[in-house]
């Protein structure tokens, strides 16, 4: 069981003093009854409204959105505008992060989420969960290049782990990897003077961006996707 004020400061991200007057102006109700003291203690089976807006009471949530370009994957974006500046303000509530980043010009698939064991789950190159991209070069990948994905690229000191290559049309290929190191595919093209034009995620484990989200929009995963997300 929480405080009302505290549940009420997570939840709306909003401080302890701001909780603690809208509760006593009256407009907090937990299961339809006004609260007026702020150590009321409550749980995720109590349905708490303030000011008029009914609170999500799950402990963890799951999000998906289409990233835009131009927008940075971090919780403090130090001027520039970050994935949680885009959430729609009956989404926010605190401890939300980016579960791993996309460079600020590529776009599509960011999960954020409040669950820091989950993220670790499937970020960890140990557990092998893949994550997937569209990107269009400036030249084709030849043979050569796909081997050296499939084999696992040394970059620098670096080896990497066996990553997935397929030319889809010309220039535009899919590649699959199962680590997040810095700009590593634009690098590992790079490694064989390919520039990528445009990446896109698509993919994390086996659940496929939504194609009805436009840039920048989101929505919350269901139980069901949360899972997919972990599968190989």
């Amino acid at each position: 069981m929480t405080r009302l004020d505290k549940l009420l400061s997570d939840k709306l991200n909003i401080t302890r003093s701001q909780a603690k007057a809208l509760i006593k102006s009256g407009a907090v109700t937990v299961n339809g009854r006004v609260i007026n003291t702020s150590d009321f203690k409550c749980g995720e089976g109590d349905s708490i409204v303030a000011d008029g807006k009914t609170l999500d009471m799950r402990e963890f949530v799951y999000i998906m959105m289409n990233k835009p370009q131009g927008v940075i994957c971090a919780t403090d974006g130090k001027g520039d505008k970050t994935v949680l500046d885009l959430l729609p303000e009956k989404m926010r509530r605190k401890g939300l992060f980016p579960a791993g980043r996309l460079d600020k010009d590529t776009t599509g698939f960011v999960l954020i989420t409040n669950d820091g064991d989950f993220a670790h789950r499937i970020l960890s190159p140990s557990k092998h969960i893949a994550k997937t991209y569209i990107a269009v070069l400036d030249k084709p990948a030849d043979d050569a290049v796909i081997a050296d994905f499939e084999a696992g690229m040394s970059l620098g000191d670096e080896k990497l782990q066996p990553a997935k290559l397929t030319v889809l049309d010309g220039c535009t290929v899919k590649v699959e990897i199962t680590q997040g190191i810095y700009h590593q595919i634009k690098r590992m093209f790079k490694k064989h003077g390919i520039t990528v034009l445009e990446l896109k995620r698509t993919k994390m484990g086996v659940l496929e961006l939504d194609e009805n989200l436009g840039y920048g929009e989101c929505r919350y995963l269901t139980d069901s996707e949360v899972v997919k997300i972990c599968q190989k």
